[in-house]
Formats: structure tokens, sequence, C-alpha cells
């Protein structure tokens, strides 16, 4: 089990190395060169800037038992298709029974505003999401890892 983090526009990233260092488990973080992250904890591994290529890099790195952490509903039902487990910025967990209705619904909003229209806003990030992330983190790893 490894914890592989979209981390482009990751917030929490020291909740997550927390959990991971509990429980001796690897981190790797992915980002695009225009962002700079450090860590004495996690590998970083820098991508080329464009459209979708550190989404990418991140679902080609996944494989069965590793956590994926996404804001990207697209990534993160890529990782379950390879069975991971998927668990989005703020702790939501991904999977399998929500993956599609998410989807559908980022679909719609993206019609709607492509017509012109508008969507709301997320909410601003919480302490409570940080509770949610770290506690849903150590659940996946307590019952996952072998």
């Amino acid at each position: 089990m490894r914890i592989i983090v979209d981390a482009d526009a990751c917030p929490g990233k020291s909740f997550i190395e927390k959990a991971a260092r509990e429980n001796n488990i690897e981190v790797i973080m992915f980002c695009d060169l225009n962002h700079v992250i450090n860590s004495d904890y996690s590998s970083i591994k820098y991508i080329d800037s464009g459209f979708q290529k550190v989404d990418m890099a991140v679902a080609n790195e996944c494989r069965e038992n590793d956590i994926v952490i996404t804001q990207d509903f697209g990534v993160a039902a890529m990782a379950l298709g390879k069975k991971a487990f998927a668990i989005g910025t703020k702790g939501h967990i991904y999977d399998n029974n929500n993956i599609d209705k998410l989807l559908f619904e980022r679909h719609l909003s993206s019609k709607i505003r492509r017509a012109g229209g508008r969507t709301f806003s997320p909410k601003k990030r919480s302490s409570d999401d940080d509770k949610r992330l770290y506690g849903n983190l150590v659940k996946i790893i307590k019952e996952h890892n072998k």
C-alpha cells in the first residue's frame, strides 16, 4: 500500500503525511513544474505542465491497494478501476457506490457552464475537512493495509 497524491492543489498534505508516518506508508506526491512542494517524508515527482498531465501520471502510477488522494472525480474513477482506494482532499471516500453519481453531476455542471449558466462554488475548507481527511485515511489504512 502506498499513498499517491494529486498534489497540485491539495490542501491537507501535513495530515496525509502524519497518517502515513504513523503507519509507515510510502507517500508519492505528483505536481506540475509550476508548483514547489517541500517534504522531508514524501517523494515528490514533478510532471511537465499541461492539460491533465499530472492526473494521468497519478492514474498510471497507482495500483491495487494504493490510496489515491485527489479532487478530480475522473482520477478517482481510474484509481477505483485499478482496485485502489480514492479519497477527496476534504476526506470524502470515493467508491463504486458513489463515483458514477459524482461523475454524472460533474458532467451536468459542465453542460450548464458551457451554456452560460452558473453552478455552485465549493464551500471553503474547514477544520472538519482536515479531521475527515485524516480520519478516513487512517481508517482505510487500518482496514486494508496488509
